[in-house]
């Protein structure tokens, strides 16, 4: 077996230490304007005895704000009294693109939730991915990483899985989803790319840790219906797994919808470049052959417009922000309803 190599970043704070710690994971950056310096990534635990830990990360991209404000509010109002075991929460995970506004980080242009696990020696954000998982992962009974659409799209606030061959485990994961009393969920069932264990949620669930994430609006904003999501999804997450009593639940307004994300059908791109119309809205159900967008040409405007179309039935998920697009762009991300998957 290959030896586990340690991490280049410290922690202020001690994980063992019953009550409320307060501090930063330092990243050690030597740069012109700060030789010996190093990156503040915050971090806070609250710790009372025995328990099981939660890890709640946002911030992994750093355009992504409802989960950021989400945490925020909790580092404030949870304390070590409230609780049984451990909360983790590391609010901006990759602490240079949350600051700068930027889904992937401007020091090395890389996506944390493409770097999973990381590299001691490598860029920042390849370190940042390793602290996490060599670090903060084997601590976690769960894991919920919060995103949103960010800058680029606009997303259905939903709750999320991905779907696993250990039914066993399926199962323990479906459950604490269902927890989290959202109004929509969406599985899925594959990955884009490459396939290997590159995000954080495929890092976590390979080691047995139930891993749950979110997408909370976009826009760049932060968006009221996905940060109310988010803050009930937190507390419920603490109740399922009896790190908060029964009595701080919050209740579901109703129902959880539960979708499905597929293969390549349930994305539409865009054939060109130009200035795209949108044929439908998010929340939209729509239907195989269904025109999903119109892609302008303004520099010629007597050219007739490219049309895309829907290659599948279902729910819009997702829509792309910006008006000017290039071939190759997401414009839409559906869901399709799946509410017996898990029966």
């Amino acid at each position: 077996m290959t030896e586990q190599r340690r991490s280049r970043l410290s922690a202020e704070v001690d994980f063992e230490r019953d009550g409320k710690q307060t501090g930063f994971v330092r990243l050690f950056h030597s740069v012109h304007r700060s030789a010996y310096g190093f990156i503040p990534i915050p971090i806070v635990v609250i710790r009372n005895g025995a328990g099981p830990t939660a890890l709640f990360i946002s911030g992994n991209h750093g355009d992504e704000y409802e989960g950021q404000v989400t945490l925020c509010n909790l580092a404030k109002s949870l304390q070590s009294s409230d609780i049984k075991g451990r909360v983790i929460l590391l609010p901006m995970a990759n602490f240079p693109a949350a600051q700068a506004g930027l889904r992937t980080s401007p020091i090395d242009r890389r996506n944390l939730n493409r770097e999973f696990p990381g590299d001691p020696n490598g860029d920042v954000t390849q370190q940042i991915a390793y602290y996490i998982s060599s670090t903060l992962l084997p601590m976690a009974d769960v894991v919920y990483d919060l995103h949103s659409g960010g800058s680029s799209l606009a997303h259905l606030p939903a709750v999320s899985m991905k779907r696993s061959p250990d039914k066993a485990f399926e199962k323990r994961a479906y459950a604490a989803l269902q927890s989290l009393g959202a109004p929509l969920a969406y599985i899925t069932e594959g990955a884009q790319g490459t396939g290997r264990e590159e995000t954080l949620g495929a890092q976590a669930a390979a080691r047995g840790i139930i891993a749950l994430g979110s997408e909370l609006g976009g826009s760049g904003t932060v968006a009221r219906p996905g940060l109310r999501i988010a803050e009930r999804a937190v507390r419920n997450l603490m109740v399922h797994m009896g790190i908060l009593p029964e009595s701080a639940r919050i209740p579901a307004d109703g129902p959880m919808r539960v979708t499905r994300v597929g293969g390549a059908d349930y994305f539409v791109y865009a054939s060109e470049a130009g200035v795209w119309e949108p044929c439908v809205e998010l929340g939209d159900m729509v239907e195989a052959g269904q025109l999903a967008a119109r892609i302008h040409t303004p520099e010629t405007p007597w050219a007739p417009p490219a049309e895309v179309h829907f290659a599948r039935d279902g729910l819009v998920l997702v829509r792309r922000l910006p008006a000017r697009t290039v071939r190759g762009d997401c414009l839409f991300h559906l869901s399709t309803d799946a509410p017996d998957l898990f029966a």
